[in-house]
């Protein structure tokens, strides 16, 4: 069966970096989009950013643009959040998602448990 198990979480000091990591089973990862989501307290699930299966990215997220780095590694099996400059409003659970399909636009079907992202002074 389909599994996403996100790791690299923590507490992270405004400014500060975190890299988050996913690793897929179950599925021809090669052949499919994955997106990063995050819902914060109190706040609904929103996108951050997706990669197709080409590598070709998308970002959902504004306030992450420039700070946030989607990649993916086929041979491992694994796609890769990279955030730097981080503020307090970036504290959330991130969650890894799978696409219905090869790029970012054909909505996501299965989810892993998410890893929770704290930045605080």
């Amino acid at each position: 069966q389909v599994q996403l198990v996100e790791t690299g979480g923590g507490l992270v000091q405004p400014g500060g970096s975190l890299r988050l990591s996913c690793v897929a089973s179950g599925f021809n990862f090669n052949n499919y989009a994955l997106a990063w989501f995050r819902q914060a307290p109190g706040k609904e699930r929103e996108g951050v950013v997706c990669i197709s299966w080409q590598g070709i990215r998308s970002t959902y997220l504004d306030s992450g643009k420039g700070r946030f780095t989607i990649s993916r590694d086929n041979a491992e099996k694994t796609v890769y959040l990279q955030m730097d400059s981080l503020e307090l409003e970036d504290t959330a659970v991130y969650y890894c998602a799978k696409g219905r399909t090869v790029g970012c636009h054909n909505g996501y079907d299965y989810w892993g448990q998410g890893t929770q992202g704290t930045v605080s002074p």
